[in-house]
């Protein structure tokens, strides 16, 4: 199973299943997930080839929902799922596929549509860090530099970083390897009813206009909100606007 994070305990509320995106982890999450489980448990999980989960040899989104499954039939049978980016595709395959598992969705700054932009970009990067001269987190994000200029974002792949045994906790060669299936969505035909809401950075281009006939197919019963100033890793950028939004839309719907 996957490696989970928990944060807060059982309650009355279905817990929270956070599932972080391409190159991150549940420990990105840590200060969102520990903030929001005042009012109920929060799981934060690292996906397949992240983190301290199995590495595999396929890395496709019903392999993805599959985890997540497993996950949710360990903690109670039902929750309500976060997910950003990659995490969110895993989250509606995961939702339209096993919709009983499922109490709510909220989806970071992602649509179900295929995109063009790969991310290889960032794994070259990665890869051309020596980590033979790597003794603190910091020596990493200098030489990330060359390639990655926002801070935000080169601190947020270091976290994916083991000093010690001077290692990335991320399969590259295989996300390298499977990042048509990560840029795309798979063919799905359903429909998951619950309440969802999709989350956008007001500087992001993931999800635009011409998304919606696609997204209110799947989810007849979505909403959708910007956070002003954030871009793609909105959760990052904006933290405390992303819980505040969250969290509202969460009281709003329970």
């Amino acid at each position: 199973m996957l490696n989970t994070i928990l944060h807060g305990t059982e309650g009355a509320k279905p817990p929270l299943l956070i599932v972080h995106g391409l190159y991150g982890s549940g420990r990105n999450w840590g200060v969102i997930a520990k903030r929001l489980s005042d009012e109920r448990q929060v799981i934060a999980v690292d996906q397949r080839n992240h983190g301290d989960s199995p590495w595999t040899e396929r890395h496709g989104y019903e392999d993805m929902a599959g985890d997540l499954a497993e996950v949710i039939e360990a903690h109670g049978g039902k929750a309500d799922v976060l997910g950003h980016s990659m995490g969110g595709k895993a989250a509606m395959v995961l939702a339209l596929t096993r919709p009983e598992l499922v109490n709510r969705l909220i989806l970071a700054d992602i649509a179900p549509v295929a995109y063009d932009h790969s991310q290889i970009q960032y794994i070259e990067a990665m890869r051309a860090v020596d980590l033979d001269a790597v003794e603190k987190r910091s020596d990493a994000n200098d030489q990330l530099a060359r390639h990655v200029p926002e801070p935000t974002l080169r601190s947020f792949f270091t976290q994916s970083l083991d000093i010690k045994e001077k290692r990335w906790k991320l399969n590259l060669d295989l996300l390298a390897e499977e990042m048509p299936k990560i840029i795309g969505f798979p063919e799905i035909e359903g429909r998951f009813d619950g309440p969802t809401l999709f989350l956008s950075g007001g500087e992001s281009d993931y999800v635009t206009p011409e998304h919606r006939p696609r997204i209110k197919a799947l989810f007849p019963e979505s909403r959708s909100a910007k956070i002003p100033g954030a871009g793609h890793w909105l959760h990052a950028e904006k933290p405390r606007e992303f819980e505040a939004a969250v969290r509202a839309y969460l009281a709003a719907t329970d």
